[in-house]
């Protein structure tokens, strides 16, 4: 029989969290630097997910990659709470995964201090143990690096884990960190891109996280 779940690790942007507001305007800022007119969120909405490298170079090319992250991680902080708020069930849903003893966790490819101030702000720390992010592991998602050291701080097994992000690049991190992973299509990647993945469950919502684990 496989081992008991001990542990659920969420991904952020597009899972728990809609922060493509607080995204699109700090990409705007390295764009008005540049002389770039500005994009919609769901110009940019696609380029989340893969850290800030990829986001940049795919929604402000051709500039000093550097600069321009230097700009956007200055410019982030005064957007960051306005820009961002919980998706439909992100409470309801840890609430009760974290009373019924589940161990909980957040790996994210956004800046790890961004989302720690988030977890927080947004009224969630409570139910998180940790928190990890780029900054944290050698290699990002969809590495598995992140979500190892997240299952090691949480003295879990991959066996003993269930991953739930948005996207591909989650699918592949939890495949190559031997971890089962859902996916809920409310972020980078549509419902057809991810069924296409084969993850091991495509849900509709967070909601249907809670009616599986929690009977």
């Amino acid at each position: 029989m496989a081992p008991a779940l001990r542990a659920v690790v969420f991904d952020f942007d597009g899972t728990l969290a809609d922060s493509y507001a607080a995204i699109t305007a700090s990409v705007n800022e390295v764009r008005s630097r540049r002389g770039l007119p500005p994009l919609t969120p769901e110009q940019v909405r696609p380029h989340v997910g893969r850290g800030l490298h990829h986001l940049l170079r795919n929604t402000s090319p051709g500039g000093k990659l550097a600069v321009d992250c230097q700009v956007y991680l200055q410019h982030h902080p005064s957007v960051l709470m306005s820009g961002t708020h919980l998706l439909p069930g992100a409470a309801a849903t840890l609430k009760p995964l974290h009373e019924i003893g589940l161990k909980l966790a957040i790996c994210s490819n956004k800046p790890r201090d961004f989302t720690v101030a988030l977890v927080s702000g947004l009224g969630i720390s409570g139910y998180i143990s940790v928190v990890l992010g780029p900054d944290d592991v050698p290699n990002p998602k969809p590495a598995p690096d992140m979500l190892l050291a997240a299952l090691q701080r949480l003295g879990v097994s991959p066996e003993e884990a269930l991953y739930i992000g948005d996207m591909t690049v989650d699918i592949a991190t939890a495949r190559a960190a031997g971890v089962r992973v859902w996916v809920v299509p409310t972020g980078s990647d549509s419902r057809d891109t991810l069924a296409a993945a084969k993850p091991d469950r495509l849900l509709d919502n967070l909601a249907e996280v809670t009616a599986e684990l929690v009977k």
